[in-house]
């Protein structure tokens, strides 16, 4: 255990060499950690309580992997959204390839819809999209305009939805209506300084605040509600990908890394880290697919 600048301490849950270590996502049905290897094609699970890990190829490259209400998980994929069933059988939701595309980070909205995010592989402007899907695959596109569609995620009321564009350097906020699914009054939060790193993934926690990974930044920060950075947990890695609350009381942040880049890379980069008692996390909604 290692104490970080503003006390708290950080642990190896899982060493690991992840090239693209991302999503990490608690399963409450099974007790389990979930996150993904984006460009190794990898699911990958860990149970705290056992120690227990589990992988599984995807066939191609996978941006996202969040449970279904129903059992199973889904998946935002380089060709579309994909489902496993409970029985590991694999089916597509939507099947949507574009060449030099692929699927990034998404989230489950607090009404069962998934927000899936895109992005081409040379990072091009504006070629990126994200999108909001049902359960029956019926697919709403939010915002065609997108570079690097990364964190995603809602305040514990739903009337608010925070998103990341990485190149941005910000941190957006919607209002999001939760009768309808619909954000409008795209604003920044917060914005990142120069030399600090870039936005990546994020995760709200039981007070409203985000925290947020910073890739080339070696750290997560958090913001409150209204913006303002009050806790910086800093990390031995420079590419900090993502995070999330889990474990029995969601009070853990775990923390997805990655290596790919780094020459000489970290002995750490791309493990699974984690936080114990950072916070207090907010229960998350199941794909209604």
């Amino acid at each position: 255990m290692t104490a970080t600048r503003d006390g708290a301490s950080y642990e190896v849950a899982v060493r690991a060499e992840s090239a693209l270590g991302e999503g990490p996502t608690w399963d409450p049905a099974t007790g389990r950690l979930l996150w993904i290897d984006i460009l190794n094609s990898r699911l990958h699970g860990y149970d705290p309580a056992t120690g227990r890990r589990t992988l599984r190829r995807t066939g191609q490259h996978v941006g996202a992997v969040k449970p279904r209400a129903g059992g199973g998980l889904v998946l935002n994929l380089r060709d579309g959204i994909g489902l496993l069933d409970p029985d590991d059988t694999f089916r597509w939701l939507r099947h949507e390839p574009v060449p030099g595309r692929r699927g990034n980070d998404a989230a489950v909205a607090p009404d069962g819809a998934l927000w899936a995010g895109t992005m081409r592989y040379d990072e091009a402007t504006g070629g990126g999209t994200l999108a909001r899907v049902t359960g029956d695959g019926t697919t709403e596109l939010v915002l065609d305009d997108v570079t690097v569609s990364n964190g995603t995620g809602w305040s514990p009321d739903g009337r608010r939805m925070y998103y990341i564009d990485t190149p941005t350097r910000r941190i957006d906020v919607f209002d999001h209506d939760a009768d309808t699914g619909r954000v409008t009054g795209r604003r920044p939060l917060a914005e990142v300084e120069d030399g600090a790193g870039f936005p990546d993934g994020l995760t709200v926690d039981a007070e409203g605040c985000v925290w947020v990974a910073l890739w080339d930044g070696a750290a997560v920060r958090r913001y409150t509600p209204s913006g303002a950075l009050d806790r910086v947990i800093e990390l031995p890695v420079p590419r900090v990908t993502a995070c999330a609350f889990g474990g029995p009381g969601l009070t853990d942040l775990y923390i997805t890394t990655a290596r790919v880049g780094l020459d000489p890379a970290p002995p750490l980069a791309g493990s699974l880290l984690v936080v114990p008692g950072a916070g207090e996390g907010v229960a998350q909604p199941a794909f209604a697919g």
